[in-house]
């Protein structure tokens, strides 16, 4: 028995004792049962919280060589990529079939790379931004026709959050808002910044603890929020991991679970955006190699390497 259900066992059994007996001080044969009763529903209920938070198992069912390096995202068996500056469309034996290198040409504000993306009724999500060697500027969120790939409007962020970098987005139906992380090394990137998903008006921020360092991506799930922290070491190899947090509107602090070790990717490298091909229970992986990053950006290349390789791992989920 873990100390949850001890704990849940033993406040249910001690409010019966108070509260359970007869004018004679003893119980009735119904007492006796309801006091079964409660108590094991205490337990069971405890039994399914624990399962509910623990790491599900992910067996890499293929992997899938792609043209862009930041964010994937699936919707209506179609996957979408994004490259710092292009939007690609796949089928879904992963044939491309549409790309936009031009995804910049209706921003007011200077814009020169795109994160992690996600796909909702037919529209993709883009955080947009100006980044260079580690520094970001004109933080947004862009939308696009999901068929055309033709940006249909912005947000900007709110300045007074302290966001200092995105590096992905994430639509959460179930609460009407979208999430946006954050790259940076300072403080600001322990926050999941929100906003509505209609309006784009920010409603806040949560911090999360312990809060995964260097976040690539970002993809709501069934009440979670994943995350991928580049926090391994490539030139050590080690591997880089997905967190998860539970989304609860009354909570100002979201606690982190590690749900997976990057061990088996084709090489150790840099993970970048994530998503779920919520038809065949599958998550999507995006991950680069080959390239020598400082400062958020490729610098030259690793032996053995004349380009950058960007691939999606697709893991089956159990």
């Amino acid at each position: 028995m873990t100390g949850n259900r001890k704990i849940l066992t033993i406040i249910a059994a001690s409010v019966l004792m108070i509260s359970g007996m007869s004018a004679c001080g003893t119980k009735s044969a119904d007492e006796k049962t309801s006091t079964a009763t409660e108590a094991s529903t205490a337990a069971d209920t405890s039994t399914a919280t624990e399962a509910s938070t623990a790491p599900h198992t992910y067996t890499l069912e293929s992997s899938h060589e792609v043209d862009g390096r930041q964010g994937v995202a699936w919707e209506n068996g179609r996957y979408y990529v994004s490259g710092s500056t292009t939007l690609s469309v796949y089928d879904a034996d992963w044939k491309c079939i549409k790309t936009e290198t031009e995804p910049f040409g209706k921003f007011d504000a200077e814009v020169n790379h795109i994160g992690d993306i996600d796909v909702y009724n037919g529209e993709i999500y883009a955080g947009v931004e100006y980044f260079m060697d580690g520094s970001a500027s004109n933080i947004q969120m862009a939308v696009y026709d999901a068929e055309t790939l033709e940006l249909t409007r912005t947000f900007m962020f709110e300045q007074s959050s302290g966001q200092t970098e995105v590096s992905g987005i994430a639509v959460d139906p179930d609460h009407g808002c979208i999430w946006m992380c954050s790259w940076a090394m300072d403080e600001t990137g322990g926050y999941l910044y929100r906003y509505d998903q209609k309006t784009g008006k920010y409603q806040g921020k949560v911090h999360m603890d312990p809060a995964p360092q260097l976040i690539q991506g970002i993809a709501y799930k069934d009440g979670w929020i994943y995350i991928t922290s580049d926090d391994g070491d490539a030139d050590a190899d080690a591997p880089d991991h997905v967190y998860k947090c539970k989304v609860d509107p009354a909570l100002e602090e979201y606690p982190v679970i590690t749900e997976k070790t990057l061990d088996d990717v084709t090489r150790q490298g840099e993970i970048e955006g994530i998503s779920f091909n919520r038809e065949r229970d599958q998550m999507l992986i995006c991950y680069n190699r080959g390239a020598i990053i400082v400062k958020g950006m490729p610098k030259g290349f690793y032996e053995g390497y004349d380009s950058e390789i960007h691939e999606v791992f697709v893991y089956d989920i159990r």
